[in-house]
């Protein structure tokens, strides 16, 4: 179907007429009398309407380009599968305990497995928008939800403890991140909210937070982070067995999750919260909505093109008949 860009162009249309009609007249130019007529004669007589049919013409072809021609195809319906997701992860001092078994004899501290985990998380989430949320003596947002997946990694890379305190504030993170769904038309908003902790401290309450995040429509998947049992060096050298999970909160974290129609999750080590993830992942999508878009193809080379020829046609046909 052949449609314009700018159908508005046609009110210049007699702007020609309205040039050669209010301006002023040109004072003619001195004539040539010749003693007698050349004998070719009859080769210079030509049609006095050529040049207007060609300026005519011209102007036509001109204002046809400049109202953007263009060829559109029948409409397309794609379908859309996407989802908004923002990562709530607890950066306390916490974090900083090697109880992780990293796949080899050597442990690894949690902050390690759990940056190595995210990130092969989000690598996998090409077409979701993504956004990251810190929270530790209080919760910030640290990355909007965004497309650009190679930034969020290179982001959760650069993570560091002690970034935002060393403390536990699990409802300010979790309020900050529903906040930053208000303006989402996502069909589905998951919240994945990792801590390894109990609140210890902030200014909202996690259970109100969850609320809020319920009425929102947010869901939200839990995940308790942290060994149960590892062995440490006592003040003489001995070793001996302890829990360094001992304050988990695994009831808040599951009520939490339950009231928004979520999941808990239990990570004890690096396998462990990479499978959790990989659960999270495979949520089903929504897809009930659509994107329309035509093709289209830009036709204004053409009448632009024949406008300029008919231009150098007027100005040769000028130059060799006056």
């Amino acid at each position: 179907m052949l449609a314009f860009d700018y159908l508005a162009v046609v009110l210049l249309l007699p702007l020609p007429w309205v040039v050669r009609r209010f301006s002023r007249e040109v004072e003619p130019v001195s004539v040539l009398r010749l003693g007698r007529l050349p004998n070719d004669l009859d080769d210079n007589i030509h049609n006095s309407r050529v040049p207007m049919v060609l300026s005519i013409a011209a102007w036509l072809f001109l204002l046809s380009a400049l109202a953007r021609p263009v060829w559109l195809g029948e409409p397309i319906s794609v379908p859309m599968e996407h989802r908004d997701v923002m990562l709530v992860v607890d950066l306390s001092g916490s974090m900083d305990i090697e109880d992780m078994n990293g796949g080899g004899d050597e442990a690894i501290s949690r902050m390690t497995a759990m940056k190595s985990v995210l990130v092969d998380f989000v690598r996998r989430r090409e077409g979701d928008r993504l956004g990251l949320v810190l929270f530790a003596d209080h919760g910030y947002l640290h990355t909007p939800l965004t497309l650009d997946i190679r930034n969020l990694e290179q982001q959760i890379e650069q993570l560091t403890l002690g970034l935002v305190g060393y403390m536990t504030a699990i409802g300010e993170g979790v309020a900050i991140a529903t906040k930053t769904f208000i303006d989402s038309e996502a069909p589905q908003r998951v919240m994945i909210l990792l801590s390894d902790g109990s609140n210890t401290i902030g200014a909202v309450e996690p259970m109100a937070a969850a609320e809020l995040a319920k009425d929102s429509n947010v869901t939200i998947y839990s995940i308790g982070l942290g060994a149960e049992s590892m062995m440490v060096e006592n003040a003489f050298g001995e070793l001996h067995e302890t829990n360094p999970s001992w304050d988990l909160d695994e009831s808040l974290l599951t009520d939490i999750a339950e009231l928004t129609g979520g999941q808990y999750f239990r990570a004890r080590n690096q396998d462990e919260l990479a499978e959790v993830y990989s659960l999270i992942d495979g949520l089903e999508p929504i897809s009930d909505t659509e994107q329309t878009w035509q093709p289209r193809d830009d036709l204004y080379s053409y009448p632009l093109f024949v406008s300029l020829l008919l231009m150098v046609m007027l100005a040769i046909y000028r130059r060799r008949y006056g």
